[in-house]
């Protein structure tokens, strides 16, 4: 007896500020609609939410782990991958810059989590401490650094926005 493969629901999602349709499967998270669709920034690292490889950014909700979220519930959403961090130039954002800069870069696949995760914490604090990014930072499972280069990275990128002020002496 065969079975008829239900067709799949599709949702209209602005993904780094370009309108697209996405064909889903029920039941579907985002993170895997965002692959299937060519979006492979967003990596599958756990499936549970844990690992911070699958971060976007999601409209209002802000840093988001898309593995955790139904694709379903999406439909007419903004969505921002590491990709959407690029100017309309596409001149890397200075956090992408210190990362290269100062080697918090390095196998590269929890990297784009990473700084979505960063990126998400400089859009609520410009001049964060050492502290509040190693805590912005606590969601995401990166295996190849001791996180000391990523840190300094944000720090130097925080210092490089046009409304970040001017770290105080010892303050980082």
């Amino acid at each position: 007896m065969s079975q008829e493969k239900k067709s799949a629901d599709s949702i209209h999602i602005c993904i780094n500020g370009e309108r697209e349709r996405l064909d889903i499967e029920p039941g579907e998270t985002l993170m895997a609609s965002l692959r299937r669709a060519g979006h492979y920034s967003v990596k599958n690292g756990c499936d549970e939410g844990v690992c911070g490889a699958c971060n976007v950014i999601l409209g209002e909700e802000g840093l988001t782990r898309s593995c955790l979220v139904p694709a379903a519930s999406c439909d007419g959403d903004d969505v921002m991958t590491v990709e959407g961090l690029l100017d309309d130039d596409g001149r890397l954002h200075p956090l992408q810059e210190e990362f290269l800069e100062r080697g918090a870069a390095q196998c590269g696949y929890c990297i784009p989590g990473v700084l979505l995760s960063a990126y998400d914490l400089l859009q609520r604090d410009t001049v964060p401490t050492e502290e509040a990014i190693a805590d912005a930072l606590s969601g995401n499972i990166c295996r190849c650094t001791g996180y000391v280069q990523q840190i300094e990275a944000i720090q130097a990128a925080a210092e490089r926005l046009p409304d970040a002020e001017p770290a105080a002496e010892g303050e980082h």
